[in-house]
C-alpha cells in the first residue's frame, strides 16, 4: 500500500462504448506537491478528474488514493479528497450557509459554525453566507463551491479549471489556499488551459493528448514561452 502517494494509477483507462478517451495511464503523485494538468478540449482531462474524484468508473486499470482502493474504501478515499468541478454541487433554493452545513454534517465535522467562518473569510464569501445560492453570481457561486470543497480539510484537492469564473481577487485566494494546503503536506491536481498561472502553482506540469501522458516534467524548469512551443508540439495545438 503506497500511503507515500496522494495519487497511484496504473494502466487508466476509460472507454465510452468503442470511443477510448483514456488510455493506460500511470500517474503517481506525491504527498505535498501540486501538478497542474494541461491538454485541449477532448483529450480527457476532465474524464481523469472525475475517475479520481469517484465521479465516473474506470474500465481497467487501478487507482490507489492515499493507498486505498476507492472501490473498497469509498467512504475514507471521500473523507480524503476536496473536489471542484464544473458543477457546484451546491442547492440553489438553500443559503450558501445551509449547503456548507450540510456538507459539513456530512463529513460529521466538530465546531461547524466556526469553521464555516473560518474558512468563508479566506476565500472572501463571509457577506454572502445567508444569501440564496441561486441569486448569487457564477463566481460567488464557484467561491462557494471552494469552500465546500475545503470545508472537511482534504489532504487531496482534485480541481478542474477552478480558475473558471473568478475574478482577480478570487484567482489570488485560490493561489494562497493552494500553498497553504502543500505547506501543510496536502496534494493537489488542478487542470488548466492559463500556462503562467499553471506553471506559477505548479511543481509539476503535464499534458494530455488523445488520452495519454505526452509530457510530464518538473514545473521549476520551465518558461511559458517555451512550454507553449512543447504544447503545440505535443498536442498541435496553440495554446
Amino acid at each position: 500500500m503506497q500511503t507515500n502517494l496522494a495519487i497511484h494509477t496504473q494502466g487508466l483507462t476509460k472507454r465510452y462504448g468503442n470511443r477510448p478517451v483514456l488510455r493506460n495511464i500511470d500517474l503517481d503523485l506525491p504527498w505535498g506537491e501540486v501538478l497542474s494538468l494541461f491538454g485541449p478540449n477532448g483529450a480527457g482531462k476532465t474524464t481523469l478528474v472525475r475517475l479520481l474524484a469517484g465521479l465516473a468508473q474506470t474500465t481497467s486499470g487501478s487507482i490507489r488514493i492515499g493507498g486505498l482502493d476507492p472501490e473498497h474504501k469509498g467512504v475514507e478515499v471521500r473523507r480524503m479528497l476536496g473536489v471542484v468541478t464544473h458543477q457546484t454541487f451546491l442547492y440553489d433554493e438553500l443559503t450558501a450557509r445551509e449547503n456548507l452545513r450540510f456538507y459539513a454534517r456530512m463529513f460529521g465535522l466538530a465546531n461547524v459554525d466556526e469553521r464555516i467562518e473560518q474558512v468563508s473569510e479566506t476565500l472572501g464569501i463571509t457577506s454572502y453566507l445567508d444569501a440564496r445560492v441561486r441569486t448569487l453570481s457564477n463566481g460567488m457561486q464557484k467561491r462557494v463551491s471552494l469552500v465546500r470543497a475545503v470545508l472537511h480539510r482534504p489532504r487531496l484537492l482534485i480541481f478542474d479549471e477552478p480558475e473558471a469564473g473568478l475574478d482577480q481577487e478570487g484567482l489570488e485566494m485560490v493561489e494562497a489556499l493552494l500553498d497553504a494546503h502543500r505547506a501543510e503536506g496536502g496534494s493537489a491536481i488542478v487542470t488548466t488551459h492559463n500556462v503562467e498561472r499553471g506553471l506559477s502553482i505548479a511543481d509539476r506540469v503535464i499534458i494530455l493528448s488523445s488520452g495519454r501522458i505526452s509530457y510530464d516534467e518538473e514545473a521549476g524548469s520551465l518558461e511559458a514561452i517555451s512550454f507553449r512551443e512543447t504544447y503545440r508540439e505535443r498536442t498541435g495545438v496553440q495554446l
